[in-house]
């Protein structure tokens, strides 16, 4: 059987990115990193994911703080900033920018894939998320899939299912997959500001947002907060009553 690692980082992307594997007929690792990122809530999404996809090997690694520069992820002392509307949403790189965060994760990951003699690592790095983020590039992927093999001498696959698609084409690919994708996305974590349900305007909750108006599916982690009388729905299409 093929044997995959996924960086799973408990996120909307790297919980499909996930099951896809699962469904291309791969054997399943994961690593998640915890690196003192002030949304931790993640880490206990990716836990959730992994635990209904039936990975045998979860692995969550902290590497501490590594990141605690100036971005508002690490940095509790700089404010995080929201938008009317994505539309608002500034170009060039972004306060939330982590350097290096990608660069980091995967040659982890490569160590960790070759000590499990695993030749494929698996990530949901998007390029709709480059806005003010190079390492979602597919230029940073193929580049540093070339330097893992001249630093290791063996040659390690980086697939990235989701790199070339817009946030509605991977809500779409999740209604796809098995059920149990969709469920885990219901305990998905996106918001920067760590909190839970999504009601902040900041630019990563905007853009899942938008992701699932357009493909015309109400995001099962807000059906789940409404759930719990923590939020009410969105006042968006694809949230209407049918009858």
């Amino acid at each position: 059987m093929k044997h995959a690692l996924v960086i799973l980082s408990g996120g909307q992307d790297s919980i499909t990115c996930l099951f896809w594997a699962i469904r291309k007929g791969y054997k399943c690792s994961a690593i998640t990193f915890d690196y003192d990122q002030l949304h931790s809530i993640e880490v206990e999404s990716a836990k959730k994911a992994a635990q209904l996809a039936q990975v045998e090997n979860h692995e969550v690694l902290s590497i501490g703080p590594l990141f605690s520069g100036d971005s508002p992820l690490t940095n509790k002392k700089i404010p995080l900033d929201q938008f009317p509307t994505l539309e608002d949403f500034s170009e060039g790189i972004q306060k939330t920018f982590v350097p290096a965060r990608n660069l980091l994760f995967l040659s982890i990951a490569a160590n960790k894939a070759y000590s499990m003699n695993i030749d494929t690592m698996i990530t949901g790095i998007c390029q709709e998320d480059f806005g003010g983020y190079p390492d979602c590039r597919k230029i940073f992927v193929e580049s540093l899939e070339e330097t893992i093999f001249l630093s290791m001498e063996r040659k390690i696959k980086i697939l990235t299912p989701l790199i070339d698609l817009k946030k509605s084409e991977i809500v779409l690919m999740a209604k796809e997959l098995p059920s149990l994708c969709w469920k885990a996305l219901s305990f998905s974590h996106t918001s920067y500001d760590g909190k839970y349900p999504p009601t902040s305007n900041d630019h990563a909750n905007l853009l899942r947002a938008r992701g699932f108006e357009e493909a015309g599916f109400p995001d099962p982690l807000v059906e789940r907060a409404v759930s719990e009388n923590l939020m009410d729905f969105p006042n968006t299409k694809n949230y209407e009553i049918k009858d």
